[in-house]
C-alpha cells in the first residue's frame, strides 16, 4: 500500500477536477486533500481500518474501489463541507468533434452473452453481468468540471461522484492530468448511519421509451417479467445472507420496487437492517468490502461468474461496476455502484454498460439494454452513440 500526504487543493484545482460525492440535493466537496492511499493488490479489512481510524472531526474518505478480485482501491482523505449543487462558469458552448469505438461490437457482445447462456444451460453458472464500452476520443478534450456540473444538475443517477485515481500532486493541488472517475449511480450499495444499514440493489430492467404508453407497457412488463424477478432474487439473497453476519432486523418487501432513470427501469429492493448488539461496528467501507461485488455487477455462483467475465470480458472493466462513495471517522457512510459512469484521462473517455444474463435471457435484448444504460452518459458528455445494429448471433 502507497500513501502520501498533501497539502490545500488549490482554488483553480478543485474548479478544474472537483473531488466530491453527492447524494440528494447537497454534494460533499473536498477542499483539502491530507493523504491518498493507494492499495494496487487489493484493499483488505486492516486498510479498511487504517483508513477510518486516520480521520479526524470533520474529515472523510472518498473512496473508490474496482471490481477486481480483492478490490484495489483509492482513498483520498479530505476536509471539505455539504454544499448546495456546485455551478462553476464556462467558455460557451464548446464545439467537440467525437471519435466514438465500440468494443466489443454489438454483434460481439451479442455473442458474448449467447456463450455465457451456454455456461448456464451447462448448470454451473445461474447469473452473469456481462458489459461492453465504448471509448471516446474528443477534440478538444473533455472538462471534468463541465461534465459534473451537467451531472449534478440533470441528476441521471441519485449518487453523484467524482474522484481522481491518481494522488494529489506533491503541491496540494489535484494532478491536472491522469484519470478521474466521474458519473451519477442510480444504486445504493450500503449507507450507515450510526447502527442503522440500509442497502438498494437494482437488478432486472428494460430501456424506457419516449411514448408514455408503451413506456408504462414495458415497466409493467418488468414487474412481471419471470426472467427479471430471477435475475433480481439471486442478487437481493446474496445481499441479505451477507448481512446476517454482522446485523439483525433485516427488513424488505417481498416484491421488489420499480426504480427509474432517465433512459432505464429497474427493479428495486430497499433493504433496511441494524447492526447486531455487540458486535464491533464495522464501518461503511468495511460494509462495502464485505458486500461487494454483488451479483448485481459479477453473478452467481461468485466464483464461477467471476471466472466467465474475466474469459468474456478480458480487462474491460477496471473501475467500472465497483463501488465509490465516503467513510467518516465514526465510520459512518454511503457508497454506490459505479455503474453510469465514465473513466476521463485527457481527451480520452471510455463508458461501461453490463446487462445481467441468466436463463431466458436474449443477446438482442440485451444489446438493446446495455446500449439505453451506455445513452445516460454518453448524453451527459454530449455525443450520441453509435446505433447498436447487430445480426443474431449463429
Amino acid at each position: 500500500m502507497n500513501d502520501r500526504e498533501t497539502a490545500p487543493i488549490t482554488p483553480a484545482a478543485l474548479a478544474a477536477r472537483p473531488l466530491l460525492f453527492a447524494s440528494g440535493e447537497q454534494a460533499y466537496v473536498a477542499d483539502r486533500v491530507l493523504r491518498t492511499w493507494q492499495t494496487p493488490d487489493g484493499a483488505d479489512v486492516a486498510w479498511a481500518d487504517e483508513v477510518v481510524d486516520a480521520l479526524a472531526e470533520g474529515e472523510r474518505a472518498l473512496v473508490a474501489l474496482s471490481f477486481a478480485s480483492g478490490a484495489p482501491g483509492i482513498a483520498h482523505q479530505v476536509a471539505g463541507s455539504e454544499r448546495a449543487l456546485l455551478r462553476h462558469e464556462h467558455d460557451g458552448v464548446v464545439e467537440r468533434r467525437y471519435d466514438v469505438t465500440a468494443f466489443p461490437t454489438p454483434a460481439e457482445y451479442a455473442a458474448m452473452v449467447t456463450a455465457a447462456l451456454e455456461r448456464i444451460a451447462e448448470g454451473s453458472l445461474h447469473k452473469v453481468v456481462l458489459g461492453r464500452c465504448l471509448d471516446v476520443v474528443s477534440t478538444p478534450p473533455l472538462v471534468p468540471a463541465e461534465i459534473i456540473d451537467r451531472l449534478l444538475t440533470t441528476r441521471p443517477g441519485r449518487y453523484v461522484f467524482s474522484v481522481p485515481l491518481v494522488p494529489a500532486a506533491g503541491d496540494g493541488s489535484l494532478p491536472g492530468e491522469g484519470a478521474i472517475l466521474v458519473g451519477a449511480s442510480p444504486e445504493l450499495l450500503v449507507r450507515r448511519e450510526g447502527r442503522s444499514i440500509a442497502c438498494t440493489p437494482l437488478a432486472g430492467s428494460v430501456p424506457r421509451s419516449d411514448d408514455p404508453a408503451e413506456d408504462a407497457r414495458r415497466a409493467e412488463g418488468l414487474q412481471a417479467s419471470a426472467k427479471d424477478l430471477a435475475e433480481h432474487a439471486f442478487v437481493v439473497e446474496a445481499i441479505v445472507h451477507a448481512l446476517k453476519d454482522v446485523c439483525v432486523e433485516i427488513e424488505y418487501p417481498a416484491t421488489p420496487e420499480l426504480l427509474s432513470t432517465d433512459t432505464v427501469w429497474h427493479l428495486a429492493t430497499p433493504i433496511h437492517a441494524r447492526l447486531a448488539p455487540g458486535v464491533d461496528g464495522p464501518s461503511a467501507l468495511r460494509l462495502a468490502q464485505l458486500l461487494h461485488p454483488t451479483p448485481a455487477v459479477g453473478g452467481v455462483p461468485t466464483a464461477a461468474a467471476n471466472a466467465v467475465i474475466a474469459d468474456l470480458e478480458g480487462d474491460l472493466r477496471d473501475w467500472f461496476a465497483g463501488c465509490v462513495g465516503w467513510v467518516d471517522g465514526d465510520g459512518d457512510g454511503e457508497f454506490a455502484i459505479t455503474i453510469r459512469a465514465a473513466v476521463m484521462d485527457g481527451d480520452r473517455l471510455r463508458l461501461f454498460a453490463g446487462a445481467g444474463i441468466v436463463a431466458g435471457s436474449d443477446p438482442l435484448l440485451e444489446v438493446r439494454e446495455t446500449g439505453a444504460k451506455l445513452a445516460t452518459m454518453a448524453r451527459v458528455t454530449g455525443f450520441t452513440p453509435p446505433p447498436d445494429t447487430t445480426e443474431p448471433p449463429g
